[in-house]
């Protein structure tokens, strides 16, 4: 009887019908398309602290073939497999990389919402006729996204945390013999709480009596059944698309100067700018097309280091960029998109960005201008302690609030073998063989130890020593197997 209660509704005639796509390998899929370098068959895996241990947080099909899984210590996972491939978790980067999904199956439904952490949930209702029927929908996902290097399965239900169960579990069979871990999330610690019951399935749930489970297990798993059987209201949070920030005219007669493209120019950055600021955003590339009256099209393309909204900036830029423009027999039609943007820093904070100056505005219009004909790039941290790690030449100019270039170091293009006499073994440099002449050191500072960056195979370590030479020269020397320098001090 307990169990006819607690059964899903039957289904409605024209009632809500749900799609669920689960990714189970995201975290190394994401990593495997962002480096097409690595080898299929290397099994790769994501590690994180967890307390006290470092252990795999993911493994990808290689790796789970090999023998390895969540969950387990990292050193472990390293002597099963010594080819493993290691990359640090990045939540974040998962998150986004979700998000994007759920963006692109907008092309389905507009009702798509991110299930984290490796799923997306579909209202489908009404959206399938494109494709025959919901399991040619289903079929169509999962192809675009395989083709696309992702594992994924799925399931199709009317109800959503039922058609989320469907999908992790890999199959559509009746929701008693969906098993509890993928129907009701849970982790390893309840899973195995359950199974020293004898409790693996749905169905072993649905034949007890809910007093004593509640007592047992507490509220949220009762919670959790009530959802996948539809007697919980679950809300679905849609991904919205990012605002359409275009702006179009059509003209009346065809324009054939450069005075007229600058007056629709300048119409047009007035709207496309009060749109940036009705959402907070500034535009970092902006694109002009020009229709002409033969159906040619052509664009031209400014881009800028920080996030703008201001039209004299954006006109000044484009000023040189408008002779690209051949109007030939007229141009009819003009676009202004702003194809990529940023949320705007107060003027406080662009200014501590690039070290507190009070003209950060024009030094910032300056190296817009600059770049409209020249490449630029900036120095950016990288999170590595390994000297040629640290630093990453970038495109983009924006600078993270309270970035700090720290005191430099002008790094050699590769380390250079020098000779070296401590004064002590192991101890501290005081003479310095190098260009071809002995250099007394007046003051070291040192050792401070570098170690390899294991995670990618590397073993060995580097001491370095700041010294200075009688000559006023400060060096940046290292002790591994041999002595080198390393860098050049101010």
């Amino acid at each position: 009887m307990l169990g006819e209660i607690l059964l899903p509704p039957p289904p409605v005639a024209g009632g809500r019908r749900f799609l669920a796509l689960h990714l189970p390998t995201l975290a190394t899929d994401r990593i495997r398309r962002a480096a097409p370098e690595l080898p299929a068959d290397r099994p790769l895996g994501v590690w994180a602290t967890l307390g006290p241990r470092r252990v795999l947080v993911a493994v990808d099909r290689a790796a789970a073939m090999a023998g390895l899984r969540a969950g387990q210590a990292l050193a472990d996972a390293q002597a099963i497999a010594p080819e493993l491939a290691l990359f640090p978790e990045d939540a974040p980067a998962d998150a986004q990389a979700l998000e994007g999904l759920a963006l692109w199956a907008r092309r389905y439904t507009p009702l798509a919402a991110t299930d984290p952490p490796d799923g997306l949930l579909l209202d489908i209702t009404g959206c399938t006729h494109f494709w025959g029927d919901e399991a040619g929908l289903l079929d169509d996902a999962l192809a675009r996204l395989r083709k696309g290097g992702l594992t994924a399965q799925g399931g199709v239900a009317g109800i959503a945390p039922l058609a989320g169960a469907m999908a992790r579990a890999g199959h559509g069979g009746p929701v008693e013999s969906l098993p509890l871990a993928d129907a009701l999330r849970l982790d390893a610690g309840e899973v195995a709480a359950l199974e020293r019951l004898g409790l693996r399935r749905v169905g072993d749930l649905l034949a007890l009596p809910r007093g004593p489970l509640a007592r047992r297990f507490g509220g949220a798993l009762l919670e959790r059944l009530d959802a996948l059987l539809g007697h919980r209201r679950v809300v679905l949070r849609p991904v919205l698309p990012p605002p359409e920030l275009v702006v179009m005219r059509e003209m009346l007669e065809p324009i054939v100067t450069r005075a007229g493209i600058e007056a629709v120019l300048d119409v047009l950055l007035e709207a496309l700018c009060a749109k940036l600021r009705a959402e907070g955003l500034g535009a970092r590339q902006v694109v002009l097309s020009a229709w002409r009256v033969d159906a040619a099209v052509q664009e031209v393309a400014i881009g800028t280091g920080q996030p703008v909204r201001g039209v004299a900036h954006l006109r000044l830029l484009f000023r040189d960029r408008l002779e690209a423009l051949s109007p030939g027999l007229g141009i009819e039609r003009f676009a202004l998109e702003a194809r990529a943007t940023d949320p705007v820093a107060s003027g406080l904070q662009t200014a501590l960005a690039i070290g507190g100056r009070r003209d950060a505005g024009a030094a910032l219009e300056l190296l817009d201008r600059l770049r409209q004909r020249v490449r630029v790039r900036r120095v950016a941290m990288r999170s590595s302690h390994w000297p040629e790690r640290m630093v990453q030449g970038v495109s983009s100019p924006a600078v993270s609030v309270g970035w700090r270039l720290q005191p430099a170091v002008r790094l050699l293009r590769r380390p250079e073998a020098i000779g070296v006499v401590a004064s002590v073994p192991d101890g501290p440099p005081a003479l310095v063989r190098w260009g071809g002449a002995a250099h007394r050191v007046l003051r070291a500072q040192g050792p401070r130890r570098v170690a390899a960056e294991w995670w990618r195979g590397e073993e060995g370590s580097r001491d370095y020593f700041e010294v200075e030479l009688e000559s006023g020269l400060r060096l940046w020397i290292f002790r591994a197997d041999d002595w080198h320098l390393h860098g050049h001090l101010p």
